[in-house]
């Protein structure tokens, strides 16, 4: 029982993570997907490349350890991930493959969106009229956050 004290004072409560605080007590796979731009697969992918235990609690680790799952984020190439994995493949601007995080990710989002609707591009016009991209059907799920229904004429008021 003295162990499990002495372990539970050293579990950290709040990690930081790139950009992203993350509470200590949460296992190490689900920790690492609160970074955006890290799914399930990449992070299974670096647990196993860095052969830590998945059920670990994040708030465990020391700092050498945090930065090389750092280090592994941004650049997952380096580390023996394949390029599959990768979330920015054949980039636009410079042809390379790589994988982005945080608000780097957001924006390289955002100026493919302002490029497709640049060139009015099938896919940057839906964007535009905010209409589904990628083909579902436009008759009920796609409208959240807009008003529904048919808005009835008002009456005029007649002169007489």
């Amino acid at each position: 029982m003295v162990e499990e004290k002495s372990k539970a004072s050293e579990l950290r409560p709040m990690v930081r993570l790139i950009d992203a605080d993350v509470v200590g007590t949460r296992q190490l796979l689900m920790a690492l997907q609160k970074v955006k731009g890290v799914g399930f697969s990449l992070a299974n992918a670096i647990c196993s490349v860095l052969k830590f235990d998945k059920t670990t609690k994040i708030g465990s680790f020391s700092d050498e350890d945090l930065k090389k799952i750092e280090d592994t984020i941004k650049n997952p190439a380096k580390h023996g991930i394949p390029t599959w994995m990768l979330n920015r493949r054949k980039d636009y601007e410079t042809g390379e493959d790589m994988h982005l995080s945080t608000s780097d990710l957001k924006l390289s989002v955002e100026d493919d969106i302002k490029r497709m609707k640049k060139i009015r591009a099938y896919k940057g016009m839906r964007h535009a009229f905010g209409l589904p991209v990628r083909g579902q059907k436009t008759k009920a799920h796609f409208r959240h956050g807009k008003s529904l229904g048919v808005a009835r004429k008002t009456k005029k008021k007649s002169g007489k």
